[in-house]
């Protein structure tokens, strides 16, 4: 009997161990699949297609491996300085036969992101590679980039509206008050509309007069870039009077693109393909309207950044700005501190590159991202802003700690102020019956009271402390930008300001890119920008990242919506207004006690809600499904 027990123990000892070799094989095997580069060799001739199923975003989210795995549609994020870098490989790649635009699900991105993508696209075409466009209906941002294109092809069924920035926003304050939530706000400077959803009903007339200023001159760039890549389509009807226009074609909104020189050609999408093979060759497989084509993710991985010379730090704030840690397209504060003080000591830097793409948040997370930049100049290392889409409130603050600010003309920027919201509930639990009461010590025992409503030495607290803020934020921003405070209070007030206008206020020095700036950097350390190559001070995404990314661009590529005419597209785009709305309600109950963050900057941006939004929503919409 021993003898058998023995056997069996050896048995299934042997049988653990293979089973334990097969596993690290799976998983080494995966790992080399993950980490495998394809070399510019390995591309074969086609044409490079950018299928941009998704928004273009300074820094993607990491995609969450538990939606992936409950079949939950995940939209793409296209990292922008890759989108660039391959568009500009192309250019000069023999192999790229041509660029080929698929916008059919574009999700859109902020101005100054389209803008860059546009210029890179326009690169192309004057290199004389063909670069064309398809899509079923083209939105505002779509359009942005295919205007670039050398071709543009719609579907006969499809058609474009311009819609221009703008629209309705949500305001709660009826809704607060029917509830009998009492929303305590305290707030600096008169455009800090920010707080506006929850105390008002209507937008007020400082925040309209700031907002229309806004909104005119970045829809003004977007004309005039359009105009400069097709000067002879006629877009002006199509924005003073679409009805007309639409009504003398017959209500075929394509046709009335076409004969105004919006597109160039109305066909089907097997024969936009049929048009592609004949410039980059036909595909192996026989299939109606293939052709060869360069998948956009492996050429990207095939041409890196470079990587040669010496090093120059790029620290990435993007997305919200909030306290503790966060991962990519989220700045949190302990995050990028960890990271900035870390790639100090690991990395030999000779400069500082903050790359900031942030609408601001947490007042307090903003301070703590600065004062770790602060400490690469106390190394002695010149320190460069580099602003992207967005830099506004915390952004901005962030972006104090730079001894020069670069931007675009179309960055949104400014929005200098900041606010504080406590929602109390008292008057809700009366209407249900519930009061409270307690034994209070001092004046602050309990407070902020959200069940009993805070007192008016508490409210005079905060509201003391918010002004407190706002002068700090003001004495930064004086002395970073070597005006007077007086003066930064009186561009400040929490307006939002373009590029452009902000160049002229003095709270940006100069127009450019990210690699500008590195280059700028580079100039100030003493060193050839030629021979400098960029480190990015941020975490890399683990291998269960990886392959979650992977999967999603799998399902999402097997399971896209159907594209759907014009009016699909627009009440696609409307679905987002839910996410939106369950965003501010998180926003206002579990945000930072001192926030800096801009309103208007939301209807400059992608149709797309952001990540964390659709997980509430998602939430909630699987809770009212039980």
């Amino acid at each position: 009997m021993k003898l058998v027990r023995g056997a069996w123990k050896l048995l299934v000892g042997i049988k653990d161990a293979l089973v334990l070799i097969a596993m690290l094989l799976f998983f080494a095997g995966l790992w080399a699949a993950l980490s495998a580069r394809p070399t510019p060799t390995a591309i074969s001739d086609g044409a490079l297609l950018l299928d941009l199923d998704g928004t273009i975003v300074e820094q993607p989210a990491e995609v969450d491996p538990f939606s992936v795995a409950s079949g939950q549609p995940v939209s793409r994020q296209y990292r922008l300085r890759d989108l660039v870098r391959a568009i500009d490989a192309a250019k000069d790649d023999a192999k790229v036969k041509a660029v080929v635009l698929d916008l059919d699900h574009f999700q859109g991105g902020y101005p100054a992101a389209l803008a860059e993508v546009g210029d890179a696209l326009g690169r192309v075409r004057e290199s004389g590679k063909p670069v064309l466009a398809y899509a079923t209906a083209y939105t505002d941002a779509g359009y942005r980039l295919a205007a670039e294109a050398s071709e543009i092809w719609m579907n006969p069924m499809g058609g474009t509206l311009f819609m221009g920035p703008g629209g309705s926003q949500l305001y709660y304050k009826g809704l607060i008050d029917k509830l009998g939530v009492d929303v305590h706000v305290f707030r600096v400077g008169k455009f800090k509309s920010y707080v506006e959803p929850y105390t008002r009903t209507d937008k007020s007339p400082e925040a309209a007069e700031a907002d229309r200023a806004l909104y005119g001159t970045i829809f003004g760039q977007w004309q005039e870039a359009v105009k400069k890549a097709r000067p002879k389509a006629q877009i002006a009807p199509f924005l003073t009077q679409p009805a007309q226009v639409i009504t003398a074609a017959g209500g075929d909104i394509a046709q009335a693109n076409l004969k105004a020189g919006l597109v160039d050609k109305l066909a089907t999408r097997i024969d936009f393909g049929k048009r592609v093979a004949g410039i980059a060759g036909a595909g192996d497989d026989k299939i109606a309207g293939s052709f060869d084509a360069i998948d956009y993710d492996a050429y990207v991985e095939a041409h890196p950044a470079k990587t040669g010379g010496a090093a120059i730090g790029v620290l990435t704030v993007a997305g919200e700005i909030v306290d503790g840690e966060a991962g990519p397209g989220t700045a949190g504060g302990d995050s990028l501190s960890k990271a900035m003080l870390e790639g100090l000591a690991k990395n030999d830097l000779k400069a500082l590159v903050v790359r900031v793409d942030s609408p601001g948040g947490s007042a307090f997370a903003s301070e703590q991202i600065r004062e770790a930049i602060l400490q690469a100049k106390a190394k002695g290392l010149p320190v460069v802003v580099s602003m992207g889409s967005l830099a506004a409130s915390g952004g901005y603050w962030v972006s104090t700690a730079g001894d020069a600010i670069f931007a675009e003309p179309n960055t949104i920027t400014g929005s200098i102020g900041i606010f504080g919201i406590i929602p109390t509930f008292e008057n809700t639990l009366k209407k249900i019956g519930v009061t409270s009461d307690g034994v209070k010590t001092t004046p602050l025992s309990g407070q902020p009271d959200i069940i009993g409503g805070t007192n008016p030495q508490v409210d005079a607290i905060f509201q003391a402390g918010i002004e407190h803020g706002y002068r700090e934020f003001i004495a930064r921003v004086s002395q970073a930008r070597k005006l007077t405070p007086e003066r930064v209070d009186e561009i400040a007030q929490g307006r939002v300001w373009d590029g452009g206008t902000a160049r002229q206020l003095k709270l940006v020095d100069r127009f450019g890119d990210l690699n500008d700036a590195i280059a700028e950097a580079a100039r100030r350390a003493k060193l050839d920008p030629a021979k400098v190559h960029p480190v990015f001070l941020e975490k890399k995404p683990g291998w269960i990242a990886k392959l979650a990314a992977q999967f999603a661009r799998k399902q999402q590529s097997d399971d896209s919506d159907a594209a759907g005419d014009v009016f699909s597209r627009i009440a696609r785009d409307r679905r987002a207004v839910f996410a939106q709305a369950l965003g501010d309600m998180r926003r206002m109950s579990g945000g930072a006690a001192i926030q800096a963050r801009c309103l208007a900057c939301t209807g400059l941006g992608p149709a797309a809600p952001s990540p964390a939004d659709v997980s509430l929503m998602d939430a909630v919409l699987a809770k009212l499904a039980l």
